[in-house]
Order: structure tokens, then sequence, then C-alpha cells
């Protein structure tokens, strides 16, 4: 199974990140693999967590990620 992650910078250092198909699946580390150890290692618990729930896991839907630029006038 697949999930996409976002990982953002934290404020304070090191990344943080999120699962937008499980909602309320996060994680961080110190580094980016260390956050994409701790994103795995949080899913699993996370399904697990559903699992013992007897709720079926959910399926990814189609996500886009992308950026978009605007010009805004000084604000």
């Amino acid at each position: 199974m697949e999930y996409t992650i976002l990982i953002h910078q934290a404020e304070e250092g090191g990344f943080w990140s999120e699962v937008p198909a499980l909602p309320g699946c996060y994680s961080q580390g110190e580094t980016i693999d260390e956050t994409l150890h701790n994103t795995r290692e949080a899913i699993e618990a996370h399904l697990m967590a559903l699992k013992e729930d007897q709720v079926a896991a959910p399926l990814e839907e189609s996500l886009f990620i992308g950026k978009v630029r605007v010009e805004v006038a000084d604000l």
C-alpha cells in the first residue's frame, strides 16, 4: 500500500510530515530521511489501530500537488 506524504520544514528545525489520506497521521524528524522513516512507522501504527477497531484502511484517492504563482500588490 502506498500513501502520499507531505513534508514540511519545522520552524524550530527539522521536518514534520502529514498523510492526507489518513487524517491525524503525522510524524517528524531531524532530517528528511529520519522523517520518512518515522512517517512509515506512523502509517503502520495508524493502519494497525484501524484494523484493531475493525475499520477498513482508506485507499488514497487521486491527489494532485502543485504550485501556483500569484502576483500580489504590496501587502
